[in-house]
């Protein structure tokens, strides 16, 4: 007997409705792009890449794991990995039964200060990102081992405290969550009594997935503007999903997207090589041409809200900022490094404007603000720099 055609825009309204109960989120984005992501779990192969879904909070007693059980009762295989090996997901992944949805609960002790040695893990979310991920391990006893591929591709959902690395975070949808304010109220979910509601849904979720795959497989979804790159990656299968189901959703898929990658770029403060770079451009070396490298760690020291004065529990010196800049190529592809400021009778080691320019423009987010003070302004204030060499080497004589 055919199959009556599914909803799809009403299914995922149930699927938001059911969150709704048992979650309270901080943005209203959050319950699209998650009932978005239950959906799309169910179609991984209609997609080159699967986006981590990510519930992350400063302090404990936030909803993460609830929302995580949430997630568990509506997508497909769905596996606790709380203190799993790579090796048990990895070969999870590549069971004939089906891939599971890894349902990732603490992944601060993955990641986390306190984390151990998790490298094989790390590497098995990296990879797990996109279709074509494999992890390789050999196979067999003693001198008899042979390399066997398998397969890392799944869906892969996290909550923990704090943040996650660079390599995680882009690939993700994130949700900061917070702890429930007085006049935030939420169902309080008993597994017993709403894990059949939720698995229903599930089961219809995957009806739907069914009907669907063709015409998703063949999506191309356009992308709000402004969104490119590793965001347009991460939100490709959640606007495939989006698009598929019609009736609002595609809509309110694009105003999610716009708000949660807005959102993530403001929280993103890059890495701690872009800081510095962003600082050095905005902060320090605004202006001015050159600077010795005593002043330029004077002024970056003096930074409010900067790492700098503290790094590991010393304030940064010429060697580690030499090691951090050295990185980094100028425009002849040579490395950033000190080079000799004749000022003042004297002759000192320190940095150039048009050495970083390649880097400014490759790494940091665009200035606050343009002006003629920029970095690389036409016209160096060379007796500003002066008076700045002058004063630092008197003193340090």
């Amino acid at each position: 007997m055919t199959q009556q055609p599914i909803d799809g825009a009403a299914l995922l309204a149930e699927v938001e409705a059911f969150h709704r109960r048992f979650n309270v989120f901080p943005r209203e984005a959050a319950y699209v792009a998650v009932a978005l992501w239950d959906a799309h779990s169910h179609l991984l192969d209609a997609f080159d890449s699967t986006p981590r879904l990510a519930f992350l909070s400063p302090e404990p007693g936030s909803g993460k794991s609830r929302a995580l059980e949430v997630v568990e009762t509506l997508v497909p295989r769905p596996m606790l990995a709380v203190n799993a090996r790579a090796a048990a997901l990895f070969r999870s992944v590549s069971d004939p039964a089906g891939r599971p949805t890894i349902l990732f609960d603490e992944i601060d002790t993955v990641f986390g200060p306190k984390a151990g040695d998790n490298e094989e893990l790390r590497g098995f979310l990296n990879a797990g990102h996109r279709r074509s991920g494999v992890t390789y391990r050999c196979v067999g006893d003693g001198g008899n081992q042979t390399v066997v591929e398998f397969p890392s591709y799944t869906a892969v959902a996290v909550a923990g405290l704090g943040g996650l690395p660079d390599t995680i975070t882009t690939r993700s949808v994130i949700i900061r969550m917070r702890r429930r304010a007085r006049n935030e109220h939420v169902e309080p979910f008993r597994a017993r009594l709403h894990e059949a509601e939720g698995n229903r849904l599930r089961d219809r979720l995957a009806q739907w997935a069914d009907q669907v795959r063709e015409d998703v497989s063949g999506r191309w979804p356009q992308m709000p503007e402004g969104v490119t790159d590793r965001p347009a990656d991460v939100w490709e299968p959640l606007l495939s999903v989006a698009d598929a189901a019609g009736g609002n959703w595609p809509e309110r898929a694009r105003a999610a997207c716009v708000e949660l990658v807005n959102a993530a770029r403001a929280d993103d403060k890059g890495s701690i090589g872009i800081r510095l770079l962003t600082d050095l451009r905005d902060h320090v070396l605004a202006g001015i041409d050159r600077m010795p490298t005593v002043a330029v760690l004077d002024r970056l020291c003096a930074l409010d809200e900067a790492p700098w004065a503290d790094m590991s529990g010393r304030p940064l010196d010429s060697r580690g900022l030499a090691k951090m800049l050295g990185e980094y190529m100028t425009s002849d592809n040579s490395p950033v490094k000190a080079r000799n400021i004749k000022t003042a009778g004297s002759v000192l080691k320190g940095y150039y404007a048009a050495d970083l320019q390649d880097a400014w423009d490759r790494y940091c987010p665009p200035p606050l603000q343009k002006s003629a003070t920029s970095a690389t302004s036409a016209t160096p204030q060379v007796s500003g720099l002066e008076k700045v060499a002058e004063d630092l080497f008197t003193s340090a004589t």
